[in-house]
């Protein structure tokens, strides 16, 4: 892929039926669909488990959230493993390590704490074969088709994590927590076989990769570091990050308040499982929407309004709307966030071949970390001044990225494209785009 592609090429549209023709990309994304609706099981499950033990929400939330914040450690400690490693050894251990976790958890009655530090310790590794996997899927689909691969894996992970929560309710009441946690190993294990049976095994010239990655012959760690500072210092591929980092953070935070909101409003029981649905259901219609109907170079244009349209309807429960109102402002709010397509491409174009996977394993890892410190940092603001403006806060914080965003290119396209015939902003950046990506 070239980042600046021939008027034809460059908004042409792709459609989902070329996408899932792509034999490398439907078995990654077939499996990726499982293996979410697997975390999903498995992290509600083991929430419900160390709740039943010790009686503690505390220690439950800690217990949902304990694999979020370490994936940031883990990608800037081990990431450059994905550039300098065989994706399908990496991808099968992933699913196999996290098999054998579910597994541990649920046939071992361990203390509470070393239940804990294994799920700490397993989710270090997973921006690894999360980076192994979105290197092999930017290597596999070129273009359009590969903004629409991004879409169908959003649209894929929103169904997914809402049936493995629906499941996770059905499994527990039949068959008790721990034994649902091994329904939850039983699918994470499918998923390795697959990958091990039908993904050949490639050369490094096949995925791109180096044997030395980014860092060449020094250690994993050391190179990781190496590696990630390279794309931090970038300006573009900084901004990038943040672009989708930023909103989702502030709308989880939004999120986090919602059951507290429908307490404070005294909305009948239920309705608050009717309320965190709606995000997801706007986000689904709006990648589906967004990926299928618009040309490339119209979703790049849009990523402003639509990030806007994330944070703008947040700032309407500054009213305490009822049921019907709040419902509808959420369902704006989750369409909003396929502005994210409109960045696939130019991210992709912005990074050098050999930290692709360290990239992506950081995009998804930082976003995992900062939605999981949104909830915490906007609940202690809704003390002071309610759920319903803390809610009304965090839109407007989504509302000012859309204007910081404005300000990169303010008489063009918001989105930044690397040139690289005249190098970069600075001279970090000119070095990480050496290789462009393929």
């Amino acid at each position: 892929m070239t980042p600046t592609a021939e008027p034809a090429q460059g908004n042409h549209r792709a459609t989902y039926r070329e996408v899932l023709a792509e034999p490398r990309f439907r078995l990654l994304f077939s499996t990726r669909a499982v293996a979410i609706t697997a975390d999903a099981l498995r992290i509600t499950t083991f929430s419900v488990l160390v709740f039943s033990a010790t009686g503690s929400p505390l220690l439950s939330a800690v217990a949902f959230g304990i694999g979020f914040i370490p994936q940031l450690f883990g990608s800037l400690l081990l990431g450059s493993l994905a550039d300098r490693l065989p994706p399908r050894a990496l991808i099968t251990g992933g699913y196999a390590l996290t098999c054998a976790a579910a597994l541990l958890l649920a046939l071992v009655a361990m203390p509470i704490a070393a239940s804990l530090g294994v799920v700490a310790l397993v989710s270090l590794a997973t921006p690894v074969f999360h980076g192994a996997s979105s290197r092999l899927v930017a290597q596999s689909l070129e273009g359009d088709a590969y903004v629409l691969g991004r879409s169908l894996n959003n649209i894929a992970g929103s169904g997914a994590q809402l049936f493995g929560l629906a499941l996770g309710g059905a499994v527990v009441a039949a068959l008790g927590p721990r034994r649902a946690l091994a329904v939850s190993a039983v699918l994470y294990l499918g998923c390795a076989l697959a990958i091990r049976i039908r993904l050949p095994r490639l050369q490094p010239e096949e995925f791109g990769g180096t044997p030395g990655g980014a860092g060449g012959d020094s250690g994993a760690v050391r190179a990781s570091l190496h590696s990630a500072g390279l794309l931090l210092r970038g300006r573009t591929v900084r901004r990038l990050m943040l672009a989708q980092w930023l909103p989702p953070a502030f709308v989880a935070g939004a999120e986090g308040l919602i059951v507290a909101y429908v307490g404070e409003r005294h909305f009948a029981p239920g309705w608050y499982a009717v309320l965190m649905g709606c995000l997801p259901v706007g986000m689904l219609v709006g990648d589906l929407l967004v990926g299928r109907l618009l040309r490339p170079r119209a979703r790049e244009r849009l990523v402003v309004p639509l990030i806007a349209l994330a944070g703008l309807p947040l700032i309407g429960f500054a009213a305490e709307p009822g049921v019907g109102v709040s419902s509808c402002l959420l369902l704006l709010c989750g369409f909003g966030f396929a502005y994210g397509l409109g960045l696939q491409r130019p991210f992709l174009d912005a990074l050098p071949q050999d930290c692709q996977g360290q990239a992506f394993g950081l995009l998804g890892s930082g976003s995992m970390t900062l939605q999981g410190v949104g909830p915490v940092c906007l609940g202690s603001v809704a003390a002071g001044i309610g759920t319903g403006g803390a809610i009304a806060l965090a839109g407007g914080a989504v509302a000012l990225t859309a204007g910081w965003i404005l300000t990169w290119h303010p008489s063009t396209s918001p989105v930044p494209v690397p040139n690289y015939s005249t190098g970069s902003e600075n001279g970090t950046e000119q070095h990480a785009r050496s290789s462009p990506a393929q």
